[in-house]
């Protein structure tokens, strides 16, 4: 059956239904292709369809760590969007320029109504928050690091289809059987630096950085924990458990195509994977080393916030905040996260899905929600709020494809990782002083 079908017949009401003349235009820029950018497409049609005064315009820009400055090029050019989705990493650079965008409890509180901050699991929030506590931006998308397994390759290797590997030990035996099955690719992984090293370390509880993450001065992810793993999966290339397929999300495409028997990537990596899949496929937190007694912990979160651009009129900004509004209503942010993988950012739309029976049939997502709540987030859980971060991430990437290749050893990687990762956050410490 085609799935697809039903989805574009619907979304084609919807378009024919939205309201063109007269309505004030708010261009959102936004990074999400394939099954994302579809459900966000069928979420603008059904927001222009509830009210004619508004016409959300959803446009994808290719390389999200881009975005802000192509949106402030355009700014200058005087055709910049009215909204821009960012990553959490960009947070720290986008926080110092206060000028180029206006917060977001200003133009909620401009525009009256109803809105409460403080609705958002509080993990969510805090990356977007001031020194005041006020929120800049609205979180929208939020993924942590998960595992997704092949139940049907399970099946056939002799492993539980019912169970996933809790541990790192666990996940090596399952890769190990699967390549005696006849998998071509026992384990792969998206997002290596997200996944490797900074959720590793919030999972484990243990610090990537010198002080309190978010405020610190300096690096240090070249401990005793990253460099064993690291080592680890060295070990797994070289055994041909293990596949390198890429720095971004390039892995998930051999997961769903049947190549590999389990992926670590993002959670938002939901959608795709459900599309294209034609085996059944489970999805788990992330793996973790039991000899730690504080794992596992918080997952560190990927999350992307909507920021709103300065320079707009008034009656723009009315219409922003009416967006906004409507993406933080309960059942958009339930339906939003039932579609894609993202995860729910507030119980309340956590706790309408549990009554809907959503999760009844998917112990593993709930799971997964329930991680926002499994501690009070610890200095090393609060995922990092520095400049150049998205700069940083490159760096690890590189070094580790050096090891990936057999060049250099996991110590040698990352040693040089933390010793440029710094000079690029002295870079920055300079720049956010003048």
């Amino acid at each position: 059956m085609n799935r697809t079908w039903p989805r574009a017949a619907a979304l084609a009401c919807l378009l024919i239904a939205q309201p063109v003349m007269g309505a004030t235009e708010i261009r959102f820029w936004h990074s999400m292709a394939g099954a994302p950018g579809e459900r966000l497409d069928e979420l603008v049609a059904r927001f222009n369809a509830s009210q004619t005064e508004y016409r959300v315009t959803a446009n994808l820009k290719r390389g999200y760590e881009d975005m802000a400055s192509a949106a402030l090029g355009a700014r200058l050019a005087g055709r910049a969007p009215h909204v821009i989705q960012v990553p959490e990493a960009a947070a720290g650079s986008l926080l110092e320029m206060k000028h180029a965008f206006r917060p977001v409890h200003e133009v909620m509180a401009a525009a009256g109504g109803r809105f409460d901050s403080k609705s958002f699991y509080p993990p969510i929030a805090a990356p977007f928050r001031d020194r005041s506590g006020r929120l800049v931006a609205l979180p929208f998308n939020v993924a942590v690091p998960v595992l997704f397994y092949n139940r049907d390759a399970f099946a056939r290797a002799g492993l539980d289809p019912a169970r996933a590997p809790r541990t790192w030990r666990e996940v090596q035996a399952a890769a190990l059987a699967l390549r005696d099955a006849g998998v071509p690719c026992g384990y792969t992984t998206s997002w290596p630096a997200w996944i490797h090293l900074e959720d590793l370390a919030a999972w484990h509880d243990e610090p990537v950085t010198r002080r309190a993450n978010g405020f610190d001065v300096s690096y240090s992810f070249n401990g005793i924990m990253m460099v064993r793993h690291i080592s680890l999966l060295s070990s797994w290339m070289k055994s041909r458990i293990f596949t390198y397929s890429g720095r971004k999300n390039e892995a998930d495409a051999k997961f769903h195509g049947g190549d590999c028997g389990m992926l670590t990537s993002s959670s938002s990596a939901y959608a795709d994977i459900a599309d294209h899949a034609r085996f059944k496929f489970g999805i788990a937190p992330m793996p973790y080393y039991d000899e730690f007694p504080r794992a596992p912990h918080n997952s560190v979160l990927g999350t992307d916030a909507l920021w709103v651009l300065s320079g707009k009129s008034a009656a723009e900004y009315r219409g922003v905040a009416k967006f906004f509004a409507y993406l933080t209503r309960p059942e958009v942010q339930a339906r939003w996260h039932q579609n894609t993988g993202y995860l729910p950012v507030s119980p309340a739309a956590f706790d309408l899905g549990r009554r809907q029976g959503y999760y009844a049939t998917r112990p593993g997502v709930e799971k997964l929600v329930k991680q926002l709540s499994r501690h009070a987030p610890a200095a090393n859980a609060r995922g990092l709020r520095f400049g150049n971060l998205l700069l940083v991430r490159a760096v690890i990437d590189e070094e580790l494809e050096q090891v990936w290749s057999g060049r250099i050893t996991p110590k040698e990687a990352l040693d040089e990782a933390v010793e440029r990762g710094n000079h690029l956050l002295s870079q920055f410490e300079p720049a956010r002083l003048r």
